[in-house]
């Protein structure tokens, strides 16, 4: 196809078309940014999208993570299962709650948590276990479920790519004890930053609730907003953190919440032709779909095989071509602190080392075209037969 050769590809792409103007200035003439009504509207059209009673609003994916791990009494002396096929902040909240990582290698066809590895991980001092559904695809949730009946530790999801996803018809807040979201400037619900907790259990909600305002018994909307009618000190439960979400972006995830079903299908057709010219272009990998999921399409990611080809360099040569891309991830074991920490090394997760050197995520976004796939898979084509 021919097209402008200066023309570039975005990687991602937020968008707001619900934005009202007139509701954030609004907003800013209130007096309340942060942590009031806004955040709480937020809150319950969050808990009802996914169908489940909680949802906590917080700074960040990272944060929601610390706090789902400490209300679920994880500390030091006990160990968390997760993958190594992630972004830092996984493990990072593990540390941050006092915990040890453990981590089991991943399937080749979804680089998901294979569940076959995980009881073997399995000691007296596990309290929970972390899937992260890698680009949007739901780990195998029959088998993990299974795993917890038998085992009774926390199932907690990083579930910062699976908005939408489903599996057997049901979020992944619902077939977890807390799941943990992303509204990072690049997710499929792009805020700029913020992040939800979501849970059946009232207890671990009011934890969560509790930590993200520094341990404080009330907050300041409930002691000062317009409900308020009588003064009311608040006392220290316990410390806590600053790890509340701002009123505007919950304002903004608002408007957003409504659209996502419609631009999870419109990344889906995208994948569908990614997936349908990419496969006639040897040496290039797309990932396994499973049955019984329903994919959010928050990342496509190909695997480069092809002989001779270095994937770094790919890289560099595809953005200089307007072809954004992003690497994810170079696995947890192989990051310095990580690495050093542990003493881990490629031989002990092979799976996702081999997948760490070879992958590349292509945009996607919901403002993507077919057209624009077309363009990158030509780019991307030109540039593997010029090699």
């Amino acid at each position: 196809m021919s097209d402008d050769p200066k023309r570039i590809v975005r990687l991602a792409q937020p968008t707001f078309p619900d934005l009202d103007l007139d509701a954030v200035a609004q907003l800013l003439g209130s007096g309340w940014l942060t942590n009031a009504s806004q955040v709480r509207a937020f809150e319950q059209a969050f808990a009802d999208y996914q169908g489940v009673e909680h949802a906590v609003a917080v700074s960040s994916c990272t944060a929601a993570l610390h706090l789902a791990l400490l209300a679920h009494g994880v500390g030091p002396g006990d160990e968390v299962i997760t993958t190594p096929f992630t972004f830092a902040a996984t493990c990072n909240a593990i540390i941050h709650a006092g915990a040890t990582p453990v981590l089991v290698d991943v399937e080749p066809d979804t680089l998901n948590m294979d569940p076959n590895r995980i009881e073997r991980a399995i000691s007296a001092r596990t309290k929970a276990v972390m899937p992260v559904h890698f680009a949007g695809h739901p780990v195998d949730l029959d088998a993990l479920l299974a795993l917890r009946e038998r085992h009774g530790f926390a199932l907690i999801h990083d579930a910062a790519h699976g908005a939408e996803a489903r599996y057997r018809d049901r979020s992944m807040a619902q077939h977890a004890d807390t799941a943990c979201f992303s509204f990072y400037a690049t997710k499929n619900l792009p805020i700029g930053e913020g992040g939800m907790l979501t849970t059946h259990d009232p207890e671990i909600a009011r934890t969560a609730r509790l930590l993200r305002n520094h341990g404080m018994s009330t907050d300041a909307f409930d002691r000062h907003g317009d409900a308020a009618a009588h003064w009311r000190h608040w006392d220290l439960a316990r410390p806590g953190f600053n790890y509340k979400m701002a009123e505007l972006p919950a304002l903004l995830g608002r408007g957003q919440l409504p659209h996502l079903p419609a631009w999870r299908d419109r990344r889906a057709a995208v994948t569908e032709r990614y997936e349908t010219l990419l496969s006639k272009v040897a040496g290039v990998r797309v990932l396994g779909r499973r049955a019984k999921v329903t994919h959010a399409h928050h990342l496509f990611v190909i695997l480069i095989d092809r002989e001779g080809v270095e994937r770094d360099a790919l890289a560099s040569r595809l953005k200089a071509n307007g072809v954004e891309v992003s690497i994810n991830y170079r696995p947890i074991h192989e990051l310095e602190w990580y690495r050093r920490t542990f003493d881990w090394n490629r031989a002990d997760f092979p799976v996702a080392s081999h997948a760490g050197e070879r992958c590349i995520s292509l945009p996607m976004h919901p403002e993507l075209s077919v057209a624009d796939a077309d363009l990158v898979v030509e780019r991307l084509q030109a540039l593997l037969e010029g090699w």
